[in-house]
């Protein structure tokens, strides 16, 4: 995945300002300002901390009580990280930071000319600003199956479910070691984009390195590892010649990279494919299957009635404010936004929505203080994704491109500089380092209740950001 950019650290400190205010123009010596933040991923904490020193008061809302390290996620579902690896309670981020509150709750809509959020439990949130940074959920493109028999990598529940899903079977393959032909242990990963080439890096090497020790008695030399991509080339954002070494380097560790083909269904037990190398309507058996293809803007948006941008997401002016409500920023993967330089629309990652919240906070600054707002300018600080063990890729400025052992040091300490917390960072570390040295995976554990039948897909329930799924 996308790794974002280097940050300051995380400020902390809960002190709840009243959750419900009258709106109001901005009269100092009547109350507090109240700029609401909506969603604790890396636009909205990056937009939190920057207003430590205002004199406003800050309340972030999110569905979670727990922000979470995306970049990281994949090393959660093929077992590298335990689940409190890649997150941090959003309230301990915060408990120092005297201005900051923490509400954990989903918005479901609001009126947006009395300034007022309503949020799933029946209460009513005030705000004099509004930052909306709910991310982004899975999009399916409306695909035959996709939402009912893949998973996604979008939250730690999602991780979580993808590692159950692969231990289970596995299990069930030592007991019923005929279902193999089945694809009972074959992986199918849609998207050749960072998340897909990352998590199909480390599956393959969880089932070659440590499987294969876990279950000496099954043959696992029949378990696929298939990585499907509509393009011509995997991770198209970069250099082709590092999407070149990525499909190389899959494809030693035995993961077998489809480019040009499409997913036409997915079914409860197998994949309908088409492509060049399968030809049209290419069946392939896998019992479990990961949908890392695309993203769509969170239905936050579309609960406001704001979201007339592409893929959901919400049309704003050059400084992130919307058109028709200046109060208003929207940042991030909830966010159309476009490029100063070219006019091209910026792309939904967390380099853009960490920038974009430091540029929020700003101009809400600029704002109290009666000066005009600015145009928002991305700096584009580089982009990298690992490929598995001792090997990654990384397009940086000035055309500057690693791959191998040099991007994969490079690709550990920059993720380890932006988990958030020490105890975060020193598990981490711990784990890559007994990793690195025996190849074992410390959280082989299948949690209890994780999946049932009606719990197969739990990236498409649209829960990021604080609001219900749309109902069926």
């Amino acid at each position: 995945m996308v790794c974002p950019c280097p940050g300051r650290t995380y400020v902390e400190r809960v002190n709840r300002p009243t959750s419900l205010r009258k709106p109001r123009a901005h009269r100092p010596g009547l109350h507090r300002h109240h700029v609401v933040i909506v969603g604790a991923g890396f636009g909205g904490l990056a937009a939190a901390r920057a207003l430590a020193d205002a004199p406003v008061d800050v309340t972030i809302v999110d569905a979670h009580n727990h922000h979470t390290f995306q970049p990281l996620l994949y090393q959660v579902a093929t077992a590298g990280l335990g689940g409190d690896d890649v997150t941090y309670a959003t309230r301990g981020i915060f408990h120092r930071q005297a201005n900051a509150s923490v509400r954990m709750g989903r918005v479901i809509g609001g009126d947006l000319d009395e300034h007022r959020l309503d949020l799933a439990d029946g209460s009513s949130l005030g705000y004099d600003h509004l930052v909306l940074a709910a991310g982004a959920v899975s999009d399916t493109f409306g695909i035959p199956g996709v939402a009912q028999h893949a998973f996604g990598l979008k939250s730690l529940r999602d991780a979580l479910a993808v590692r159950a899903q692969v231990l289970s079977c596995f299990e069930e393959a030592d007991a019923r070691p005929e279902l193999i032909e089945d694809g009972l242990i074959n992986v199918v990963i849609t998207g050749g984009g960072p998340t897909g080439v990352e998590l199909a890096g480390g599956m393959a090497e969880l089932i070659d390195r440590v499987l294969a020790h876990d279950f000496p008695r099954l043959d696992l030399r029949r378990a696929r590892v298939v990585l499907v991509e509509m393009g011509d080339s995997l991770l198209a954002s970069f250099h082709p010649k590092l999407g070149a070494k990525a499909k190389a380097t899959l494809e030693q560790r035995g993961v077998e990279v489809l480019l040009g083909t499409t997913v036409d269904e997915m079914r409860a037990e197998e994949v309908v494919l088409s492509g060049p190398l399968l030809g049209k309507g290419a069946t392939i058996p896998a019992h479990t299957k990961i949908w890392a293809a695309g993203v769509r803007a969170s239905p936050l948006g579309d609960a406001l009635g704001l979201a007339d941008g592409p893929s959901g997401r919400i049309p704003v002016r050059a400084d992130l404010s919307v058109a028709e409500h200046p109060e208003i920023f929207a940042i991030g993967d909830v966010a159309s936004a476009h490029d100063g330089d070219d006019g091209s629309v910026l792309p939904q990652l967390a380099p853009v929505a960490m920038q974009g919240g430091e540029h929020a906070a700003a101009m809400i600054g600029r704002r109290l203080n009666g000066e005009a707002t600015e145009a928002f300018s991305y700096t584009d600080k580089g982009t990298m994704a690992t490929i598995g063990r001792a090997s990654a890729v990384a397009q940086l400025p000035g055309g500057i491109r690693l791959s191998g052992l040099l991007g994969w040091l490079a690709w550990l300490a920059l993720h380890l500089v932006q988990l958030v917390g020490f105890r975060n960072r020193a598990n981490v570390l711990v784990n890559w380092a007994w990793n690195y040295v025996t190849y074992d995976r410390a959280s082989r554990i299948i949690p209890e209740a994780e999946v049932g039948p009606e719990q197969v897909t739990p990236a498409f329930r649209s829960d990021s950001g604080g609001i219900h799924p749309p109902e069926k």
